[in-house]
Formats: C-alpha cells, sequence, structure tokens
C-alpha cells in the first residue's frame, strides 16, 4: 500500500539550502538549540547566540555549564535554529556540526560580550564557539 500525502501536504517541497543562506537565516535569529553529550547522554539547551563573521556560532555561558565540558575538551557539538509556521506549513531549519571550543583571548571575549547579552539573569561569564564545519539547511516550501 502506497501512502498519499494529505491534501494539506499537496505542493510542499523541501529545498537544500548552500552554506551561505544557511548561514545567513541562522544570523538572522537570536534564539536556536545546542546540542552535546554530557555524562553519556545526549543533551539539548536553547540558548542564544551571534554568527561571528567566519560563520561560527558563538554562544556565552556560566561557570556550571555541563557545555563547557565539552568547550575543554573540543568535542562535537551540533546547532540547530529554525522558523516553522504551522498554519502554512513553511520555514526553515538550518544546523551547525562543529568543534566546541572555549573563547580565551581577551580582545574576542570582551567583543562577544559587548555583543551577546544574555537572556537570563546569571552571570554568563564563559563564551563558547563553534566552528561551522558542517553547515546544513533546509527550505520547506509550499
Amino acid at each position: 500500500m502506497t501512502a498519499r500525502p494529505s491534501p494539506s501536504a499537496a505542493g510542499s517541497r523541501m529545498v537544500e539550502l548552500d552554506r551561505e543562506e544557511s548561514l545567513g537565516l541562522l544570523a538572522g535569529v537570536s534564539m536556536g538549540r545546542v546540542g552535546f553529550t554530557h555524562q553519556a547522554l545526549p543533551v539539548i539547551r536553547p540558548v542564544n547566540h551571534l554568527v561571528s563573521n567566519g560563520g561560527d556560532i558563538v554562544i556565552r555561558t556560566h561557570a556550571g555549564a555541563a557545555l563547557l565540558a565539552s568547550a575543554w575538551a573540543s568535542e562535537v557539538v551540533v546547532y540547530e535554529a529554525d522558523e516553522i509556521d504551522a498554519a502554512t506549513r513553511t520555514g526553515w531549519s538550518v544546523m551547525v556540526t562543529g568543534t566546541a571550543s572555549r573563547v580565551t583571548e581577551p580582545q574576542e571575549l570582551s567583543r562577544f560580550n559587548a555583543e551577546l547579552s544574555p537572556w537570563i539573569n546569571t552571570e554568563m561569564e564563559h563564551v563558547v564557539r563553534i566552528r561551522a564545519e558542517l553547515v546544513t539547511g533546509y527550505r520547506l516550501l509550499r
């Protein structure tokens, strides 16, 4: 038996985006989700971000954050952001996979601390960079 698309899905299609368009969409939103491994378990955290000039994802975090362990170990993490309109079933999703590392250079720290304001009321004294090693994006069109 062949599955048929529902009438509401007729005419919808998914289009793959190139790296430049994907990073442009990501730069246009301020919130996403970072996925990493902590104590052998998958973890996903909502965080705000900025996209650096080189396309890397930059986030601020606090001293007790589980993500810092991944950054210290230079582990591979994933960052995802999207904008989806449930009513029209259109939107986009972008994922950046790459190595997480702590930003330690004083000028970069100062710049990122000035450009990226935390959304929660806690001290965010650490900055983590996710190298944009693999960028994938899709747009859902009607």
